[in-house]
């Protein structure tokens, strides 16, 4: 009978270490996993975060495409539009930088303002014009004379009545976190 009793104290000694050793592993698995859901949490929070920047970032853009159009169409009849009008972000030219998120790229652009989002909104405007001056057949339809037949009688050099001439108009919106988006339009008016 002793010898039975000294076998079972015996086991209950080893055994003990063994459970300690399952249990602390499964304890520091458990940990990973926590600090793991929670690393998660905060990067799809940040990213949402993110998301709601640029859509409000895109936002402000159609501000700065309005701004545009409605310059446009205030100077149509003018004359203004035949040469270039720095102060007011026009080129009469085709404008087209290297890279447009350059700072130097907006030297001439026009300042629309700064939204409720802090979006600081700007925009440039290029007549798709070969050269200065009243509009001519470099304005129609990527420079080709006889262009569509909103702007050229097929096979003639004579404008239809009226012509419209195209231009090409670029907004730069800089918003919170370093939110940078560029968005581009192309426009069509009747001269």
């Amino acid at each position: 009978m002793n010898n039975n009793r000294n076998r079972s104290i015996t086991m209950r000694t080893r055994q003990q270490g063994v459970v300690l050793f399952i249990a602390l592993i499964v304890l520091v698995a458990m940990t990973l996993a926590g600090l793991a859901i929670m690393r998660s949490v905060d990067t799809s929070t940040l990213v949402s975060g993110n998301v709601a920047f640029r859509q409000a970032a895109l936002s402000s853009g159609d501000r700065g495409l309005d701004a545009a159009f409605t310059w446009l169409k205030a100077n149509a009849i003018t004359g203004v539009l035949n040469a270039n009008s720095f102060p007011d972000g026009y080129y009469a030219t085709s404008y087209v930088p290297v890279d447009w998120t350059a700072s130097s790229a907006w030297n001439n652009a026009k300042v629309v303002g700064t939204d409720a989002n802090g979006n600081a909104v700007s925009y440039v405007i290029s007549r798709l014009c070969a050269n200065l001056g009243p509009y001519d057949a470099t304005c129609a339809s990527g420079g080709s004379v006889g262009g569509t037949k909103n702007n050229f009688d097929v096979g003639t050099n004579a404008w239809t009545s009226p012509p419209v001439i195209y231009f090409r108009v670029t907004v730069r919106v800089d918003g919170p976190r370093s939110t940078l988006s560029i968005v581009q339009s192309n426009i069509a008016i009747q001269m």
